[in-house]
């Protein structure tokens, strides 16, 4: 017996359709709605019981990226929804694999709202032994966005755990540490833990600064997210101080692509920079912040979607706050992540 059907949300058409007709015939049926957190019109508009217009909308799932929900439609969402859970990017790659492996087809990520919303509502309700409905609706996939899923796909499911440890800035040192991953079942191709990634670069300042430390970035595919949780409890009671960056945007959209280390740039500001994906934008951005700035870093990754995102660094220039208001002037969004625990790390 169905208990609950999982449906995207945004501008509300598939889910009041759908639950029109489902409440008529099994009014028992709970109808949830699925959102992802950056676009949530649907939620706020249900939780606050009046339409309400976002200032900003997450574009990766593009099929559910509205800034308002249809007033009709709202008004039978009204009627016919009785929750919606909010999922994240990786929660929603982490189910278009699961239906690609299950049907060896491949969904658009607002095609695939309905299985991450229902993976995630009943594991926090319990739900286990019930039947449920989740509407997979839409394939419009290109293969940009798909190399994104690939990526964010392990980390979608908290399997993937995403670390930087400390390791002593002196010979032998890194094989020491090579050594304790083993002791931790870290191994490359095993099946409980295995390395997924692994960069390290020699960090010259870590002498002249007298921390003589150097910093690791990998990745280990655990068998869970409380496997990840002890494996990291485990390299701390070794003696390796380890951060946890799996749920860390800055370092799963930039700093795993950039190699190098720490540049000693004088007041130096770490930006992400959200854009159009459009022919131009590069020159419309540099000329917005004109000749006071010195760049210091860039990095820049198609997605594949209709929005991109650059990491910048920049000196600090001759203005406070005319960054930020030259960003602001284009109508783009940033985030400072100068005190970024994985910017600090790494860049």
């Amino acid at each position: 017996t169905i208990c609950t059907l999982f449906s995207p949300g945004g501008g509300g058409g598939l889910i009041a359709g759908i639950g029109i007709y489902i409440k008529r015939l099994r009014p028992d049926i709970k109808i949830v709605g699925v959102e992802p957190k950056g676009a949530n019109a649907l939620f706020r508009s249900l939780r606050e019981g009046q339409r309400v217009t976002l200032d900003k909308v997450d574009t990766f799932a593009d099929g559910v990226a509205v800034k308002i929900v249809g007033e009709e439609t709202f008004r039978l969402c009204q009627r016919v929804v009785d929750d919606v859970v909010l999922v994240d990017t990786d929660e929603i790659c982490s189910a278009i694999k699961d239906i690609f492996e299950d049907t060896r087809s491949i969904t658009e990520p607002s095609g695939a709202l309905g299985v991450a919303g229902a993976k995630k509502y009943c594991a926090m309700h319990g739900l286990e032994g019930t039947t449920s409905v989740a509407i997979a609706s839409g394939a419009n996939m290109n293969f940009d966005r798909l190399r994104f899923v690939a990526e964010r796909s392990g980390t979608g499911t908290k399997s993937e755990a995403m670390l930087a440890t400390f390791i002593p800035e002196q010979r032998g040192s890194f094989r020491e540490f090579v050594y304790a991953l083993s002791d931790a079942g870290i191994q490359r191709g095993v099946a409980k833990r295995s390395i997924t990634e692994f960069k390290y670069r020699y960090n010259p300042t870590a002498s002249r600064n007298n921390d003589n430390k150097a910093t690791v970035f990998y990745s280990v595919d655990t068998e869970s997210s409380e496997d990840a949780v002890r494996l990291v409890e485990e390299l701390q009671e070794a003696g390796l101080e380890t951060f946890d960056l799996t749920k860390n945007d800055l370092s799963k959209d930039h700093v795993r692509f950039l190699a190098g280390g720490h540049a000693e740039v004088q007041g130096e500001k770490i930006y992400r920079v959200e854009f159009p994906e459009k022919a131009g934008s590069l020159r419309m951005f540099l000329d917005a912040i004109g000749d006071d700035y010195n760049i210091s870093l860039f990095h820049y990754r198609s997605a594949g979607s209709f929005t991109g995102q650059v990491l910048i660094g920049v000196d600090g220039g001759k203005k406070d706050g005319a960054f930020e208001k030259a960003v602001g002037e284009l109508g783009w969004s940033f985030l400072d992540e100068t005190d970024n625990i994985a910017a600090q790390l790494f860049l």
